[in-house]
């Protein structure tokens, strides 16, 4: 991210164990299951909020959500799951598609200041954009909450890029280790899905990725690694997976892993096209592509973020603050290893298979990583929103 856009954020985001709402009808962010509350719960938020902060058209409040891009997996499932809990809470909810573009995005926004709604959720991927779209809201003092990517004065929700990377990385590294051998592993090549155009956020959780490989394959060789731009899509980590293909030696084990589960795909399906998926050992990261999480066999895991359940956070987040609660600068998703062993705990339509492979989060060589992490310079201004451990 340009310096201007990390000095932004960096007034911006304060500590995410910073104050939070007291429990306001069965919602307090700092202790939430995720579960998402009862309508009943919903419709007093929103009862109790209109006290304080009446709705600017005078009748029910408009809540403005801006989608990543309506047609991917990941976003399908966050608009979803704020739909329900937008519905439940009696609010209506203004949908529009940022369609992975900041002129997109600052052309919504626009629109939602146009229509005055009382309260955005941003869901927008250039973090060069962030600024624009975050003046246009303070115009008129409307509040706002940014998913996964932070936005200067909008409150954060989403990944917690550190953790979930190391535990998908460290996954690889103990699937590969067990599947090939400790010396065989070390033979390959890991591959890493990332997408620089949004900026450091992104950024820790690829590096976490692989941090977390690395901290359980020792002497993995620095020259093994190799990292492409996915922009985001599926398409563009196919192309860029087959046109690096030619760097990595016949018959070595191929280890994948990307910013995401579309970035994976796409990128398990250029070596699928080349006739080398026998050689490939894949995870990703969301585990909103259930089907092919249950199916494929080369695709031995993701970290499940749970895409579904955003809204269960961030429309009581948005009545919390309404209602003149103070909600945290930071709140982040917690995250479980989804494996084809345990995908009938998550996604009802897929059954379990095999047995559970023992995997333990390396919490130790995590808490090593984090601390290192809090001093490097490329995060400087970015520190409130690292997790504490």
């Amino acid at each position: 991210m340009k310096t201007h856009a990390r000095l932004l954020v960096a007034a911006a985001c304060l500590a995410a164990s910073a104050a939070h709402a007291d429990d306001f009808h069965g919602f307090d962010p700092a202790k939430f299951d995720g579960n998402m509350l009862s309508a009943e719960a919903l419709k007093a938020m929103a009862a109790d909020a209109s006290k304080v902060t009446p709705p600017k058209n005078g009748s029910k409040y408009s809540i403005g959500f801006a989608n990543l891009q309506r047609d991917i997996a990941f976003g399908v499932l966050v608009e979803k799951g704020i739909q329900a809990n937008a519905d439940a809470a009696g609010v209506e909810l203004v949908v529009a598609d940022n369609r992975l573009d900041g002129p997109t995005a600052l052309a919504n926004a626009k629109s939602f200041a146009e229509r005055k709604v009382d309260y955005v959720i941003e869901f927008q991927t250039d973090a060069n954009f962030g600024q624009t779209v975050m003046d246009v809201f303070k115009q008129d003092g409307t509040k706002v909450t940014a998913i996964d990517i932070p936005m200067p004065g909008a409150s954060f929700f989403g990944v917690n890029n550190p953790k979930s990377g190391f535990m998908g990385g460290s996954y690889l590294a103990t699937a590969a280790a067990k599947q090939l051998g400790a010396d065989t592993v070390k033979s390959g090549y890991l591959v890493i899905g990332a997408l620089p155009q949004s900026g450091v956020i992104p950024r820790m959780r690829t590096e976490g990725q692989r941090a977390g490989f690395l901290a359980l394959t020792k002497d993995f060789p620095a020259d093994h690694i190799i990292e492409i731009d996915t922009k985001n899509t599926l398409q563009e980590s196919y192309t860029q997976m087959n046109n690096v293909l030619g760097r990595i030696p016949p018959g070595a084990p191929i280890l994948i892993i990307a910013i995401n589960d579309q970035a994976t795909m796409g990128m398990l399906q250029a070596v699928r096209a080349a006739g080398r998926v026998d050689q490939a050992i894949a995870v990703g990261n969301g585990a909103d592509e259930a089907e092919a999480l249950a199916t494929d066999p080369k695709l031995v895991a993701a970290t499940g973020s749970f895409p579904g359940s955003y809204g269960n956070y961030l429309i009581p987040i948005a009545l919390s603050a309404l209602a003149g609660k103070a909600v945290p600068e930071a709140t982040f998703v917690t995250h479980q290893m989804v494996t084809k062993a345990n995908i009938c705990k998550f996604y009802k339509e897929f059954a379990c298979a095999g047995e559970a492979d023992g995997y333990t989060f390396p919490e130790a060589e995590f808490a090593s990583y984090l601390s290192g992490l809090k001093k490097e310079d490329w995060l400087k201004g970015y520190e409130a929103i690292l997790p504490k451990q």
